[in-house]
């Protein structure tokens, strides 16, 4: 990997584990706190947060006529989410393994957290809930794809991408056929050492 690159890499990490860093903070001053991977607030926040919770019948009615009418459209995306869900999962666990990937752990990149705050209705949960879940899965369906891409192309495209995958930069450059051929056997290698090299997360 080039040299410049990969400084810029490191810096990127830095600021992501900066921006982590000043998120926790947030929560602290929000009073939220994780005990045994379950929220935890304290019992005067609880209070303060049913305060604004809106009841299911005035929820409803305060609906907007076009959240209604879309609402069924919306809902039945979980048919083709949790057929995308399996059809991935059993690739991963299928074939990864024969490419020497590190599996892609689900629970990485599934938060369902929502479900505790106490000024959210039933509905606003739910909703929630399949938010996270949905958000969740193109984030593990991205990642599984990313390794995928890294075994068998690792290579820029020639035209910036607008939100590239976590691996991209790692990928040697468009047009460069002797990286290409030099590179190729370390970036396999290399998803075979994912989590050993970043660790797991909590």
């Amino acid at each position: 990997m080039n040299q410049k690159v990969g400084d810029i890499l490191q810096r990127i990490r830095e600021l992501e584990a900066e921006l982590e860093i000043e998120l926790e903070s947030r929560r602290e001053a929000l009073h939220v706190r994780f005990e045994h991977h379950r929220v935890r607030f304290e019992r005067e926040i609880l209070l303060r947060h049913k305060r604004f919770k809106t009841g299911l019948l005035k929820y409803i009615a305060q609906t907007e006529f076009r959240n209604i009418i879309t609402a069924p459209v919306i809902y039945s995306m979980i048919v083709p989410l949790v057929i995308v869900d399996a059809f991935i999962t059993t690739y991963q666990f299928l074939c990864f393994p024969l490419y020497r990937i590190e599996h892609v752990r689900r629970g990485d990149y599934m938060a369902f957290d929502r479900g505790h705050l106490a000024y959210l209705n039933a509905i606003e949960k739910f909703n929630c809930t399949y938010c996270s879940y949905a958000n969740g899965l193109a984030a593990y369906v991205k990642e599984i794809i990313a390794r995928t891409e890294q075994y068998w192309c690792p290579i820029r495209h020639a035209r910036r991408l607008l939100e590239a995958h976590s691996r991209y930069g790692q990928f040697v450059d468009y047009g460069d056929a002797e990286a290409w051929r030099q590179e190729l056997k370390q970036l396999r290698q290399a998803l075979s050492r994912i989590e050993r090299a970043q660790g797991r997360k909590p």
